[in-house]
Order: structure tokens, then sequence, then C-alpha cells
């Protein structure tokens, strides 16, 4: 679990300049056909079969709620960033998708529920994980699912590894879901454009 330095290093990233070159990794721009089917594949057994509403938060440029919008799902996107919104909202333009700028641990959605909240890549680094994962629990309607792409990534330095393990979350997500389940991802190159040795997964929660 990432310490709270960590976490400030993460925090103090200025994302609207990052999102320049966000899009070139391969598993954020989803340039790459084979990486790109890769995540549909994984959304389509993620989230319900009929069309949906989906909130991707920390959405980033708008990767995965293109493809849920591609399998007919509603999308709600949030990001700190004005830019990266700015971007997930021309790659999705003419669909049925709203973004927002907003704290991903506090989505400023109202009462809005949803069927789905979608999640990659952010619980890590926040500052109270439990109290977003009760918020994010809260923003769900009966029978709904949430969804969690994290990992234990390793760095270069002093800094040593960061993130969240797929134990450590499983924990915390358990008192709150009636079904909750782990989707190791770390031998599936296609996903990140490369082989990795990290700990990477998803955990589905189901209300």
């Amino acid at each position: 679990m990432a310490t709270n330095s960590e976490r400030e290093t993460w925090t103090d990233v200025d994302w609207d300049a990052e999102s320049t070159t966000f899009d070139d990794e391969p598993d954020h721009g989803l340039r790459d056909p084979a990486v790109r089917e890769a995540w549909a594949a994984r959304l389509r057994g993620w989230l319900p079969r009929g069309p949906s509403d989906v909130l991707d938060l920390g959405c980033g440029t708008g990767s995965l709620s293109l493809l849920a919008s591609e399998q007919r799902h509603r999308v709600t996107g949030v990001d700190l960033s004005p830019r990266m919104v700015d971007l997930a909202r021309a790659k999705l333009a003419g669909r049925d998708a709203v973004f927002l700028v907003g704290d991903a641990a506090a989505p400023p959605v109202g009462e809005q529920r949803f069927d789905v909240v979608l999640v990659r890549h952010v619980l890590w680094a926040l500052p109270d994980p439990e109290r977003a994962l009760r918020n994010w629990r809260g923003l769900l309607r009966p029978g709904g699912r949430l969804v969690l792409i994290e990992g234990l990534w390793r760095t270069v330095g002093p800094v040593g590894p960061v993130g969240i393990s797929a134990d450590r979350l499983t924990a915390l997500l358990t008192p709150l879901m009636r079904d909750v389940r782990v989707e190791r991802l770390s031998e599936e190159a296609l996903l990140w454009g490369r082989e990795v040795e990290d700990e990477r997964y998803a955990v589905v929660g189901e209300v």
C-alpha cells in the first residue's frame, strides 16, 4: 500500500500538463488495435450485457469510457484535470456520455445512481481509500457492480513499489459488497502493450 509521501508525489503531478502525452502509453490511449480489443473484451466481461449507466472515475482522456459507450452503455466520466476532461469530451463527441471535472473520491453526480462504478488506477493514490469505497458503494443501484482495476507497481529508485495489493483491496471491499472476486491481469501482456512483472488485477464487487 502506498505511503502518504508516495500519494503526495502522485497527487502533485500536473495532470493537465500530462494530458498531452497521456495517450502515448499503450494502455492509456489504446491506439494499438490488439491492446484496444483486449480491454474491450475485459469490459464485456465486467459490464452488464444490456445498456447500463456506467460511472468512470478518474476517466483520464476517456479511453475506457469510449469502449463502454461502443458497447451501448451510457457513460458519465469524472476527472480532476480539466484538460483530461476536455480530451474525453472530444473523444466521445456525439455519444451518450457526460464528463465532469471533479474529485473521483467524491464525484459531483448529485443524487444520480449507476449500474457500474468503474475505476482504474485511482484508489491506491487516494488519502482515504476506505472512505472512497464507501462513497462509491453508495453510488450503486441495487444489483450494481464496482469494478476496480489496480496494482502494486515496481518503481525505479528509493521509493520502492507503489500501489495497493489485491489482498488489501479485497479486505477493504468485502464488508461493503455481497460478492467480491479477483481477476489477475499481470500475465495478459496485451492489456499493457508489453510483458509486465508487477501485480496487476481487477477486483469486481456486486451489491
